[in-house]
């Protein structure tokens, strides 16, 4: 299994790692780490996972973003539309799409204290395309 990444640069100190834990974990659960593709903020990253996704030589996409808290609603807005557009992105290519995107409504710190959830998002993906893998050969 083949994976790809794509992770914002905004808030590219917690990103950063969100991009390293993501990285590890692929290898530690026997996968490939694919091409990785860095997006400015949250709201380009399905754009680029799309392209990912269309690619023969990858198996799922992770989403990696990490979404803070403003003075206005504009973070519920990004992660909203974010989140729906890579999940329409999932069932049209039918490949796993990992959601490690945190917010919004979150602070830096939480932002800093959940950076495991590329980890999570690297996991998700592993066991959706086993299963589809099972529910592909009935």
């Amino acid at each position: 299994m083949r994976i790809a990444i794509v992770a914002a640069e905004f808030n590219y100190d917690i990103t950063a790692m969100m991009l390293e834990q993501a990285k590890d974990h692929i290898g530690f659960l026997g996968a490939q780490l694919g091409p990785v593709a860095m997006a400015p903020g949250v709201y380009d990253i399905p754009l680029l996972a799309a392209e990912l996704a269309k690619r023969s030589d990858v198996d799922a996409v992770v989403a990696l973003g990490a979404v803070i808290e403003g003075c206005t609603d504009h973070d519920e807005l990004v992660i909203s539309h974010a989140a729906r557009k890579l999940a329409d992105l999932a069932v049209s290519s039918g490949k796993p799409v990992g959601l490690g995107l945190t917010g919004p409504g979150q602070t830096r710190l939480q932002a800093q204290e959940r950076i495991d959830r590329g980890k999570a998002a690297v996991e998700a993906v592993v066991k959706v395309h086993r299963q589809l893998a099972v529910l592909r050969q009935t």
